[in-house]
């Protein structure tokens, strides 16, 4: 048996980063950007009101009042989107509205409040002939200057940091309708097993329901990946070779589960051992012993394919484990040099409830976590097994249950109650 470290090594070292390309701001949330985003368009790109109300020259308004409004000629409508110019000679007003661009001649913006004229949607529609300003208004007042938040040239968005609403909405409003970027990883998820059938699907006798694919495509949703579903393949090798060809052409990755042990049915096993692209393997781990992996060529293309056990538990575990930061590898995530910061967050928590461990492999125990304050007010996180059946591969009802995965060292025997644990957190 080879180390889970040596593995992942193997794994990481083999997945490529995919390549950069441009995409819409519809389709690049969560993605990772691949170059700095700057500015095209200064924020605001032009002068306008942040208020309803009335452009002015602010000479005009300086003494107004309530007791002594001053009476300005209304020659204009502007509504937020008008490209028209009216020019505001003195004496004269614009009626505008919020957005708006602010007229040639005005300086200042009064609200709609501060006049004799209503505020609201459809209260005074009609363009009065004569506007009474009824407060001063010192130059700018209102006043949304060009560029006041930010200028052409000026970096908005840095490269690396997985886009966020917020960066799309900073990029789309600096001039940007698409973005270089790490694209979403298309991971086609393919089930084996002739005992398999669809979930929901009444069971004839010697069959199970299909919950890896469930797993999988879901696992790699939360990633940021897209799934893409190969459907489920029956033990028969020329059903599963001809899947993958067909496959290949529109994915980025595969993962396949079931069919890569020692029985006489292993599928997967059988087509793919024999091209010497992919190297099965046993890791010692409990659950996950039995792995596969390699990268197949498709075009000069390398697509790497991860072929994991098929009992439930050893699929999530494997997943997690060597799948997820290869994916996040790929993805522009992380880099292989710190492979640690490719894995999910690790907590220590202590043991509520012993468990025993498989001698001579590291364990991944699903466990639920609990707190627990102590006497003198210290916050304990507590572990306890998921199942009261341990980490059976085969115990996947329990796993909904789990907040995490219990690394146990292979040279440890048994975990005993106020055994501190580091826990792998799970999504």
């Amino acid at each position: 048996m080879i180390t889970v470290e040596e593995h992942r090594d193997a794994v990481l070292a083999a997945v490529p980063r995919l390549p950069v390309r441009d995409v819409p701001l519809a389709e690049a949330l969560g993605c990772v950007l691949a170059e700095d985003v700057t500015a095209v368009l200064a924020v605001p790109p032009f002068e306008n009101s942040a208020m309803d109300g009335y452009a002015v020259r602010a000479a005009d308004v300086a003494g107004a009042s309530g007791q002594a409004p001053v009476r300005l000629r209304v020659v204009a409508d502007l509504p937020a989107g008008s490209g028209e110019r009216p020019e505001v000679l003195p004496g004269t007003a614009v009626r505008i509205m919020t957005g708006a661009p602010v007229p040639p001649g005005a300086d200042a913006v009064v609200p709609v409040e501060q006049t004799d004229q209503q505020a609201g949607p459809g209260a005074g529609s009609a363009l009065p002939e004569v506007v009474e300003i009824r407060s001063p208004a010192a130059p700018g007042a209102h006043v949304r200057r060009a560029g006041d938040d930010v200028t052409p040239g000026t970096v908005v968005v840095p490269a690396g940091i997985e886009l966020r609403p917020r960066d799309l909405s900073t990029a789309a409003s600096t001039g940007h309708g698409t973005l270089p970027v790490h694209p979403r990883v298309r991971l086609g998820v393919l089930s084996t097993g002739s005992e398999l059938v669809a979930p929901g699907t009444p069971l004839a006798h010697g069959q199970i329901p299909d919950s890896n694919s469930v797993l999988v495509a879901a696992l790699a949703e939360t990633l940021g990946a897209t799934a893409v579903p190969l459907e489920t393949v029956d033990d028969d090798p020329a059903t599963l070779r001809r899947r993958l060809q067909e496959a290949l052409g529109r994915v980025d990755a595969i993962v396949t589960t079931g069919g890569v042990s020692a029985g006489a049915y292993d599928v997967v096993k059988e087509v793919l051992a024999p091209l010497g692209e992919v190297a099965f393997t046993a890791v010692a781990m409990q659950p996950g012993k039995p792995q596969g992996f390699g990268v197949l060529d498709h075009d000069g293309r390398g697509v790497p394919i991860f072929c994991l056990p098929g009992n439930p538990v050893s699929v999530f575990v494997s997943f997690v484990v060597f799948v997820e930061p290869a994916l996040r590898v790929m993805a522009g995530r992380g880099t292989t040099a710190q492979p640690q910061t490719l894995q999910p967050l690790l907590v220590d928590a202590t043991v509520a409830a012993g468990w025993r461990c498989p001698a001579g492999r590291r364990q991944y125990m699903p466990v639920v976590l609990d707190d627990r304050t102590d006497d003198d007010g210290t916050l304990v996180l507590l572990a306890s097994p998921a199942s009261p059946g341990g980490s059976g591969s085969h115990l996947v009802a329990s796993l909904a249950e789990a907040d995490g995965l219990a690394i146990v060292d292979a040279d440890v025997e048994a975990v005993a109650e106020g055994d501190v644990v580091t826990v792998m957190m799970v999504p």
